[in-house]
């Protein structure tokens, strides 16, 4: 028992100083958006700003000659959106492949994995000719429909709808309950933690997604937070203080989702693999 608690204790530690040397530069990019453009680059770093400035820099970043909170609103509506129509989608894709019997189900699901192979950049110009034909492109529309569907998270989905017993759905059936309302009130409550997972998950890639509105947007007024941070680097990237306030403006809502979510990511994944 000594041996293993002592390995427990050495490999604590090493992670407590991995964690801390991963967290670092948050923690040096927090520091420099409260200070003074001439302390940023001072050494050694001030972890804590003697003179403090957060105020005026967050205030020029979010009000400045930048429109950074026209930026922040498209993307919190484009990720919004975005997100609610993959979740819905996904789920319902993923219940048909699990729990409804159709000729070819098996191959056709195999089909659209296959998908998930193919590079996104492999299919951006078909995509771009369809979107200026259907008149999508530059549009929040065509944005939150480019990221609707998603094969991981048909997949993912998928591992969780399996994992429900198949006499439930079948007395759901002989009570009389069509498929849609087995999804609704059977299904879905059953595997919510895959669904938060899940949407966690596209909330992120979707926040994060930089190709996507650079190809497909080209008014100014419609662009997210990742090409208004291009933007805001262009006009002010001398100034490494409001860089890095505009910086931690854009990460925010993804730190509130992980602090709040993590633990069902981290319950989701471990249901999903063991029911897959």
């Amino acid at each position: 028992m000594q041996p293993i608690r002592v390995n427990r204790v050495l490999v604590t530690v090493l992670m407590a100083f991995a964690g801390i040397f991963f967290i670092m530069p948050f923690l040096w990019m927090l520091s420099a958006s409260f200070k003074p453009e001439l302390d940023v680059m001072k050494y050694p770093i001030q972890w804590i700003p003697e003179t403090w400035r957060a105020i005026e820099n967050y205030r020029e970043v979010m009000f400045g000659t930048v429109p950074f909170g026209l930026y922040y609103w498209n993307s919190i509506k484009v990720t919004l959106a975005t997100t609610a129509f993959s979740l819905t989608i996904s789920s319902m894709a993923a219940y048909g492949f699990s729990k409804i019997a159709f000729k070819g189900r098996d191959f056709l699901f195999l089909v659209v994995l296959a998908t998930f192979m193919i590079p996104s950049q492999a299919v951006l110009v078909p995509q771009f000719i369809i979107y200026r034909w259907f008149g999508l492109f530059d549009s929040h529309i065509g944005l939150m429909l480019l990221g609707a569907s998603g094969v991981l998270g048909t997949f993912m989905l998928r591992q969780f709808f399996m994992g429900i017993n198949n006499e439930i759905i079948e007395s759901a059936r002989m009570d009389g309950a069509n498929h849609w309302s087995i999804f609704c009130k059977i299904a879905i409550p059953l595997v919510m933690p895959g669904l938060a997972t899940y949407m966690i998950l596209r909330f992120i890639w979707t926040w994060n997604d930089y190709q996507g509105p650079l190809v497909f947007l080209r008014s100014e007024n419609l662009y997210t937070i990742q090409l208004g941070i291009r933007k805001f680097s262009d006009m002010h990237g001398e100034f490494y203080s409001l860089m890095m306030a505009g910086t931690v403006i854009a990460i925010f809502p993804l730190l509130l989702i992980f602090i709040f979510g993590q633990k069902y990511v981290i319950a989701g994944v471990a249901s999903g693999s063991v029911k897959g």
